[in-house]
């Protein structure tokens, strides 16, 4: 939030305590530009992904989740549902 753009290999990580739909949720108030979202669930398994628009008010994966991995809506393509990732250097 509060940034004029986000690099092409920048991101944010968000970690919650369990898997959850609602805890994952996010907003884009007071974020100026569009994001690559991908939700990640325990298993690392990426279950949702979306295209977040600047000033949208929320959105929920449609599964539950424990990672929020936003990145450059550049970066779409790089994951897709169903992927298994790691997390290094995280």
């Amino acid at each position: 939030m509060f940034r004029s753009r986000l690099a092409r290999d920048e991101g944010l990580l968000l970690v919650e305590k369990r898997d959850s739909r609602l805890d994952t949720s996010i907003h884009m108030f007071f974020v100026s530009f569009d994001l690559a979202v991908f939700w990640i669930n325990s298993d690392m398994t990426v279950v949702d992904k979306v295209i977040a628009k600047s000033w949208r008010p929320v959105y929920v994966p449609r599964k539950d989740a424990r990672y929020t991995l936003e990145l450059h809506k550049d970066r779409w393509e790089d994951y897709q549902i169903g992927d298994k990732v790691e997390f290094k250097y995280a």
